[in-house]
């Protein structure tokens, strides 16, 4: 097993050298293989990168399980190193190289093990260290630096991180109360011992509601613990930009006191995870002011707070955000960045109704008890052939029409707007619902339909009818009686232009992106069980019971 292990390590650490050398001269930036010994003795994978020169130099550190030996990762890392910074790229416990129980991010935080804050302990007191640490990176390293900022190490000073999350059960593991467990089977490609990812998905499925077990990844209960300052990034069209702008408000208003007030936030039209925040994204161009060049900034906040510079960074607007607009329409407004003060911005919040015959309207429906046929909306989850979203990544800024057109989808849409309507902040979706079935999904989109007909998505979120009172207890329905569903689908800020409509797209399958409620009401697994059953599900649209979205709209 051992000999195995050391074949490896002398592959990957051969590969990473070829493909290093096979680069460009970075400015005499060199790389090197190290592993960093945890407090139990565990050592972990990490890759070096030094700039010229003699040091000592300030540290950036990045924790991922993922594949550090890509060429455009490590041009990035050139590029920070060249800036006068040590780069330090450490794999989780358990994943490629490292050493230990893989065990997802719970090494990370403020459990047994630190190895967030082992590591920037051991990088602060070594002799080409200046003992100024920084850390940055996004998703999978955005959350890690979340987890790290709770546990306090004393030489850290500064983060910035992109499309990150605080709870890995409301934002990773649960998706509004799904389980997703094809998705978390891949990652035993990053895992060094794949039976580590199996044991613990088996572990997950024994605790379907959040408790104690999940608690341990959720640094919301510590926003008073987390006390940098931090630059944040976040992406419009990204299900995780709710953890990008929480993070944020969170270290903002209760974070420890060198984090209240220090914190910056950027939100713009892109997708979810690179470094790269370009003017495209999905089937949209945006105008060239949409592009956010994150790592020329990244250096100049880091060469604030880990070399003193007075480059006037940390005096920037707190809020920096990207008004979307329709594209290819010139003079539509939107398509521009405004700052703030702070989030969220001062908006209205708005009903839009759903009604008969698929209408959203700000006015509340009139059909009554004379009208039953007309009151509802029925629509199938049907586990056997449920609607399809490809893909295992929100398709956001793409035409929605393949969705919206199959059989079990239904679309409620206004009038032609007369005039542009501004939605920016939290979308919020209020459902009175019926089922046949003990349990049952409901996926809520928003989009933006151009005249030619094109439904350019831009949020959608799920809930499980079992969840609808709290993650923390499962409720099933009772056959045909009423119930009450809401949530948040997410937030945006978007002008929908004069000639365009809103709409709103309801369904209860949407697989594999979703994988597909049973509807039987029993205990989730990772694989479906032999017996599922179709459930017949109405969407009510009375004015007793108006089933809406809540929208902030902005004057």
């Amino acid at each position: 097993m051992w000999l195995r292990l050391f074949l490896l390590w002398v592959v990957f650490d051969s590969l990473a050298l070829v493909a290093f050398a096979g680069e460009p001269d970075w400015g005499g930036v060199r790389e090197e293989h190290v592993w960093i010994p945890m407090s139990d003795g565990v050592k972990l994978s990490a890759y070096l990168y030094f700039p010229m020169g003699n040091g000592p130099w300030p540290v950036l550190y990045q924790q991922r399980y993922s594949n550090f030996l890509t060429a455009e990762t490590r041009i990035q890392f050139s590029r920070l190193a060249a800036a006068g910074y040590v780069v330090v790229a450490e794999n989780f416990r358990g994943a490629q190289l490292s050493e230990g129980t893989w065990v997802s991010y719970r090494s990370l935080g403020w459990g047994n093990q630190r190895d967030g804050y082992d590591t920037v302990e051991w990088v602060a007191a070594q002799p080409w260290s200046n003992g100024k640490v920084g850390t940055f990176g996004g998703s999978q390293s955005g959350i890690a630096q979340n987890f790290l900022a709770v546990t306090q190490p004393p030489h850290l000073l500064a983060q910035y991180m992109w499309d990150t999350a605080l709870s890995l059960f409301h934002e990773g593991y649960r998706i509004g109360g799904t389980v997703r467990p094809d998705s978390f089977k891949t990652m035993e490609a990053h895992v060094r011992n794949p039976e580590d990812n199996r044991r613990l998905l088996e572990e997950w499925f024994r605790h379907p509601t959040y408790d104690d077990y999940w608690a341990v990844e959720d640094a919301t209960r510590f926003m008073d613990k987390m006390n940098v300052p931090c630059f944040i990034v976040g992406s419009w069209y990204d299900f995780m930009s709710i953890g990008s702008i929480d993070s944020f408000v969170g270290r903002q208003h209760h974070g420890g006191p060198n984090a209240r007030g220090f914190q910056h936030l950027t939100l713009g039209p892109w997708l979810h995870g690179s470094i790269i925040k370009p003017n495209e994204a999905g089937a949209l161009t945006y105008p060239e002011n949409a592009r956010f060049d994150m790592l020329t900034h990244m250096i100049s906040w880091f060469d604030h707070y880990l070399k003193d510079i007075d480059n006037n960074i940390e005096r920037e607007p707190a809020v920096r955000y990207y008004v979307m607009g329709a594209v290819g329409e010139p003079g539509a407004p939107g398509n521009e960045w405004r700052t703030t003060d702070d989030w969220p911005v001062s908006t209205t919040e708005t009903a839009y109704y759903l009604h008969s015959g698929g209408g959203l309207s700000t006015e509340s429906p009139d059909t009554g008890p004379a009208k039953p046929n007309q009151s509802i909306t029925t629509l199938l989850a049907d586990p056997y052939h449920p609607a399809e979203i490809p893909g295992t990544r929100f398709p956001g800024a793409s035409d929605a029409r393949p969705f919206e057109h199959q059989a079990e989808v239904r679309t409620f849409t206004t009038e032609t707007l007369t005039k542009p309507v501004e939605w920016t902040g939290k979308v919020r979706a209020e459902m009175f619902i019926t089922s046949t079935a003990k349990d049952t999904d409901f996926i809520v989109r928003v989009s933006d339909v151009y005249p030619d007909g094109r439904s350019i998505l831009i949020i959608d979120y799920v809930r499980r009818a079992r969840y609808r009172e709290g993650y923390d207890r499962e409720v099933l329905l009772n056959e045909n009686e009423i119930a009450t569903i809401i949530f948040d689908v997410g937030s945006m800020s978007q002008i929908f232009n004069r000639g365009h409509r809103i709409r709103v797209t309801i369904a209860s399958t949407g697989a594999p992106y979703y994988e597909v409620n049973p509807n039987t009401g029993e205990p989730l697994a990772q694989e479906l069980p032999e017996k599922m059953i179709v459930a017949k599900n109405s969407l009510i649209h009375t004015r007793a019971y108006a089933s809406r979205l809540i929208a902030p709209v902005r004057n």
